[in-house]
């Protein structure tokens, strides 16, 4: 492995937020940080490299999007997906967040219903509520740890007469499901009913794990016809999340102008030459180190996976198909939410994501970020053990 991930990267005072604001979040600055979705693992080094090659130029002035940025999207999503994307139908966007938020002021008029599927993303339920939209839940349903779409609900929610639009995260947030073509195709077959615009959020869609089934992209199943937005961007798949560039495939040349005129409205159009700069070369640089990447993290979950099954029985893990987050199942803890919190941060020194935040449908659950050295899981896993022990055995 010419990449060694067990080799910890101090992030502690980088205004680090998975780090640096955890006084500020969790009440202590002690905690081990598994909570926020970025990992702890350096970025590819050819994308270290363009950033010092880049930095070396000394005018960092207002920057233009490069053809080659276009074609090393293109290029990557036909060679790693087996997606033709045209250049015209890419739009670049500040982030997948600031996306969800265009789409539903595109797409939805004041008042009106766009559909999410929790628990998901909390931003996912923000950027309708704060754009004033209304929020339509379709929640997973959950069968013994699996999780899957509650399809004859979400045609009832298609079939109200305020639905405009549809979000869909692909890998799912936080639970892990990478989604079938079947139940993709159906998800299609509604919007298509019900004339809904669908933006699919397909950010974690490189990182599924080498023994589960394959991603895949929903609009390579949809037709010319159909209402659909990708969003997409390297970001999770190197790590780089902190230069906030993201990309919106987007066939129909109105709905794109319809993005572009919400962007330019709040004068979004620029991006910083660093953003330019890493996207590029992670597209165009980077799958050595995400093979590298992709087996070290399923063995960092069979490893968490185990370690629950076989030394804390009471939490249960939904084991993910994609994504680098565990969804924990501590409902056999029957403890109240806020305790869950405080029971991780005060009695076992982990900071996570409660299950709470991702809607009600997360109550009782909390989400762990793996994407980090094993040597922290272990640790942790040893905090919580002995926390269990001392409240619970």
């Amino acid at each position: 492995m010419a990449t060694d991930f067990d080799n910890p990267v101090r992030r502690e005072q980088t205004c680090s937020v998975k780090f640096d604001a955890r006084k500020a979040v969790f009440g202590r600055d002690d905690v081990m940080p598994l909570w926020v979705a970025d990992m702890d693992f350096a970025a590819p080094a050819a994308v270290s490299q363009a950033l010092e090659a880049r930095a070396r130029h000394p005018v960092y002035g207002y920057t233009l999007f490069p053809d080659s940025l276009y074609q090393s999207t293109i290029d990557w999503f036909a060679d790693r997906h087996g997606w033709a994307i045209e250049r015209e139908w890419i739009l670049m966007a500040p982030g997948v967040v600031p996306s969800l938020h265009a789409a539903c002021l595109a797409f939805a008029g004041a008042g009106e219903g766009v559909i999410i599927q929790p628990p998901v993303y909390p931003p996912f339920f923000s950027s309708v509520r704060q754009t004033g939209r209304t929020v339509i839940e379709n929640p997973l349903r959950e069968t013994e740890g699996h999780y899957h779409m509650d399809l004859a609900h979400l045609e009832t929610c298609a079939s109200r007469e305020d639905a405009r639009v549809l979000v869909l995260c692909s890998p799912h947030n936080p639970v892990g499901r990478v989604w079938r073509e079947q139940e993709l195709q159906q998800v299609l077959d509604i919007a298509r009913r019900h004339q809904l615009v669908v933006l699919s959020d397909e950010i974690h869609c490189d990182l599924v794990y080498p023994d589960k089934p394959r991603h895949h992209v929903l609009a390579r199943l949809a037709g010319p016809d159909d209402a659909l937005i990708t969003a997409v961007a390297p970001s999770k798949t190197f790590n780089m999340p902190g230069l906030g560039l993201s990309a919106l495939v987007v066939p129909d040349p109105a709905r794109r102008q319809a993005l572009k005129a919400v962007f330019d409205s709040m004068h979004m159009s620029q991006c910083n030459p660093f953003s330019i700069t890493g996207f590029e070369a992670g597209y165009r640089h980077g799958a050595p180190w995400l093979e590298e990447l992709l087996p070290y993290l399923q063995a960092n979950r069979d490893f968490v996976a185990e370690r629950l099954r076989s030394r804390l029985p009471e939490i249960a893990v939904t084991e993910p198909e994609g994504c680098y987050l565990l969804w924990l199942d501590c409902r056999a803890l029957a403890l109240p939410d806020a305790e869950h919190k405080r029971f991780f941060i005060e009695e076992a020194g982990i900071g996570m994501n409660p299950g709470i935040t991702f809607g009600d449908a997360g109550r009782g659950f909390m989400r762990m970020n793996i994407g980090c050295p094993r040597a922290v899981l272990a640790e942790a896993l040893e905090r919580m053990e002995r926390a269990l022990s001392a409240r619970f055995r």
